[in-house]
């Protein structure tokens, strides 16, 4: 009962101070929600943006591959340390190859930790004919179900049925354009050694349109038999549940196993070097603008000291201590803090929803999801409400070690 009366001595006092100062308070609150609501408006903006970036390319592939070792040519005679000798060594063209016991590895994947799918994938060079028309593909074969858990095949499907089987074919939608064909009609995939007539069951948009020209989706066993690689794999996809973590798992796995191993990272360095120079850009901007607030919060608060220096002195002649006296302008900030968090909150809410609503592709689309997650709310919130605690640390010290006489006579 003790504490409870001091602390309420101190919060009516603070709460006084802010109220006869009200527009100076109100454009500190104000200017406090503006940079609120602008770091927590850029937060949701890039993290939707990368979000949206990440779904689109990790969309059409895996998160980890793994592929036969490259085949390289080892130097025809070893040299000696200090020996020279003249030579040349050319590098060796690389043959389409299987996975060395490509079941043992596919069973390994699916019982280890953090991978979610799995899928083994039979792939290379074909042609596809139909008529006069003719275009080099990327012959695919999978199983459809554990491929679909990679890239989420069934919802880019935009006509026919979800389903091959022997002599079917799901094909990217630019290349039924390109070849004049449609569901239900029939193009005949060729490779050096063999050809075969397929129908067309299904249509697909990978959201790339370099894949939609290429891809041809068969049976594993189709595409084993038509690039002659019988019981062969090309490569095994894994997706992961951490997609940041792949790099990391990627790596783990390269020194494990007999095989090239490769994560979205390493196929798209250029990518990863923008998400993080986003990143980066986010954390100076929210940096900066936490500033900005500080010193608003602290000018304000300093100026309050200086116009209320008679008052700090009779509430110090009335028997206020100096940590009472500490704790006023500390509250202070706190208020200021919280109130222009709360508002920010608001106003960035308001900016997501016009930017949602009016902010639109060709399509009449929403260009991407952008969301204000409740932690990244909080986070932003704790922030400025710290920002508000730290910028009140000077100006209550100053208010702290008046001496009561002189700020009376002042």
């Amino acid at each position: 009962m003790t504490q409870a009366l001091p602390l309420a001595f101190e919060f009516s006092v603070a709460l006084r101070f802010l109220r006869e100062g009200r527009f100076q308070s109100l454009l500190i609150i104000v200017g406090v929600a503006a940079g609120v609501a602008v770091v927590a408006y850029i937060s949701a903006l890039v993290t939707g943006l990368q979000t949206n970036t990440l779904n689109k390319t990790l969309g059409a592939q895996a998160h980890i591959v793994i592929s036969p070792p490259d085949e390289r040519v080892a130097p025809a005679w070893p040299v000696a340390p200090g020996e020279r000798h003249a030579s040349e060594t050319q590098a060796r063209a690389q043959r389409l190859r299987t996975i060395a016991n490509w079941p043992a590895v596919d069973a390994a994947m699916s019982r280890r930790a953090g991978i979610t799918a799995v899928s083994p994938m039979t792939s290379g060079a074909a042609l596809a004919r139909r008529g006069e028309a003719t275009r080099a593909i990327a012959l695919t074969g999978v199983d459809l179900a554990r491929y679909d858990r990679i890239v989420n095949l069934r919802e880019k499907l935009v006509a026919g049925s979800f389903r091959i089987g022997p002599g079917e074919a799901i094909v990217g939608k630019t290349l039924a354009e390109d070849l004049g064909v449609r569901v239900g009609d029939r193009i005949t995939l060729s490779t050096d050694s063999r050809s075969d007539s397929v129908r067309i069951n299904g249509l697909v948009d990978l959201g790339i349109k370099d894949l939609n020209r290429r891809v041809v989706i068969v049976p594993q066993r189709s595409a084993q038999s038509l690039l002659d690689l019988t019981g062969g794999a090309t490569q095994i996809d894994l997706r992961v549940n951490d997609v940041w973590a792949a790099q990391a798992l990627a790596a783990s796995l390269a020194r494990e196993l007999p095989c090239k191993v490769e994560s979205w990272q390493d196929a798209n360095t250029q990518l990863v070097t923008a998400l993080n120079a986003q990143s980066i850009s986010t954390t100076l901007i929210r940096s900066v603008v936490m500033v900005v607030v500080v010193l608003g919060i602290a000018s304000v608060l300093v100026v309050s000291v200086v116009q209320k220096q008679r008052e700090i002195g009779i509430l110090r002649a009335m028997g206020a201590q100096r940590a009472q006296v500490l704790r006023i302008f500390l509250i202070q900030g706190g208020m200021v803090g919280l109130l222009g968090s709360v508002l920010g909150a608001g106003i960035a809410m308001g900016m997501i929803k016009v930017f949602t609503t009016f902010v639109r592709g060709a399509d009449g689309l929403p260009l991407f999801s952008i969301t204000l997650p409740p932690e990244t709310a909080l986070q932003t919130m704790a922030m400025a409400l710290a920002a508000g605690l730290l910028a009140a640390v000077a100006p209550a010290r100053r208010a702290a070690r008046m001496d009561p006489a002189q700020a009376i006579r002042m």
